[in-house]
């Protein structure tokens, strides 16, 4: 196996076990190979959603969302997202771990 898919692999298990269960179920039924038919639509329209943010109801955050739902099929994007990923989620946890310390 290619080592962008890999580590994209990786990526998604940590982004998975840190969500609520609902959303980590959500994001592994769209990994799934038959559900290419919504991961590439809904994949374009959060990107583009992403680059339009400064129009009310949209937002930054639908931009990395749409890349990570794309990077599974396009192997240029695998690795990038996948790094990116695990940072993001790295930061997260260590914010929310903060966050819990202080309570």
């Amino acid at each position: 196996m290619p080592q962008g898919r890999q580590e994209l692999r990786r990526a998604f298990r940590r982004l998975e076990q840190e969500a609520p269960p609902w959303l980590g179920a959500s994001l592994r039924w769209l990994r799934h190979p038959r559900s290419v038919w919504i991961r590439w639509p809904a994949g374009v329209l959060l990107v583009l959603g992403g680059i339009f943010s400064i129009l009310p109801g949209l937002g930054i955050w639908m931009l990395p969302l749409g890349l990570l739902l794309l990077a599974g099929d396009v192997p240029i994007l695998r690795r990038p997202v996948a790094r990116f990923t695990l940072w993001a989620v790295e930061k997260w946890t260590a914010l929310r771990l903060r966050f819990r310390q202080r309570s």
